[in-house]
């Protein structure tokens, strides 16, 4: 396989940042575990570069867990949906896509909302209060062409199945399925620099329960990775974590701010990792200073290897 693939254009995937999060990977994980998997944009580059042996994955957006579960385990019949929706729009494609939207509102059928993502503004999955998607097309293109959808679907089952449990539930469940050789890769929906965050989810996650999770984390020795916070030019997003926590931090240059460059701007995103203390342990740096992330660049978009990270202790 030349090139990681990716079905799902999502935006706030962090597809072109993977190879520098892969970077803080330890060797042997048994299990990588998503709790927030979304597109799963990490599993897959960690599949593709061979960092894990098997991966959990879990959202609370059940019709997007079903989509990947149809990716994984029956690419051919979500290929063949996809195609079907993609040929039946030609020559109506606004008013067919407004058919699909109120058919996937109605039924959640996954080559609906495969659809729906190759086709609506930005990639940006955008919820009502109702939690309908009510995300416009674009109508300057029809979506991914089928021949080149069904080669990105085929290539995350070759890296997935057989290896991949899905699931979708609140995010503290994993607690059942995690041991000390699994790695927790978290990416919280209302942290970092994303500004198009599903409002279903925020009746359901709150900052102070998420420190309990990551302190329940700590407390078993388990290794994780939490994208929280970042920067935009000198803009910060995300609340600051409690000390008591005893996290690594590395910030990570994500690239131009989209919304920077619709304006005619040239500003730069950050987002922060943090690193747990039994990952550091795993990884053979500790101590009580600060660490600094020595990696440049944004990520896969650059440089498709996970590079070396280099950690000094200050």
């Amino acid at each position: 396989m030349r090139r990681m693939p990716q079905p799902i254009p999502y935006q706030g995937s962090k597809r072109n940042i993977a190879g520098q999060i892969l970077s803080a990977f330890p060797a042997g994980v048994g299990t990588l575990v998503e709790p927030f998997a979304g597109s799963a944009a990490v599993s897959v580059a960690a599949a593709y570069y061979q960092k894990a042996e098997n991966f959990y994955l879990n959202d609370l957006n059940q019709p997007l867990m079903d989509l990947l579960a149809m990716i994984i385990n029956e690419p051919q019949e979500i290929a063949d949906g996809y195609e079907r929706l993609w040929q039946a729009q030609l020559g109506r494609e606004r008013s067919y896509y407004d058919f699909v939207r109120d058919e996937f509102n109605r039924t959640h059928r996954p080559d609906y909302l495969l659809y729906l993502l190759a086709r609506c503004v930005k990639a940006s999955v955008r919820y009502n209060a109702n939690g309908d998607f009510n995300q416009s097309p674009d109508n300057r293109r029809k979506g991914r062409r089928p021949s080149s959808m069904r080669q990105e679907i085929l290539g995350v089952s070759r890296l997935l199945q057989g290896k991949t449990v899905v699931a979708s539930g609140d995010y503290r469940e994993v607690l059942s399925v995690i041991s000390s050789d699994d790695l927790v890769y978290m990416d919280p929906p209302y942290q970092g620099t994303s500004q198009n965050k599903d409002p279903r989810y925020y009746s359901g996650l709150h900052p102070g329960e998420l420190v309990d999770f990551l302190e329940e984390l700590n407390r078993r020795q388990i290794m994780f990775i939490l994208s929280y916070d970042g920067r935009t030019g000198t803009k910060t997003y995300g609340a600051a974590l409690p000390s008591s926590l005893n996290l690594r931090r590395i910030e990570i240059h994500a690239g131009r701010s989209s919304q920077s460059t619709l304006l005619g701007k040239s500003v730069q995103t950050y987002e922060s990792l943090y690193l747990s203390p039994a990952l550091m342990r795993r990884l053979g740096v500790e101590g009580n200073g600060r660490m600094v992330e020595r990696v440049s660049g944004s990520g896969l978009s650059d440089d498709m290897r996970p590079r070396q990270l280099e950690l000094d202790i200050v």
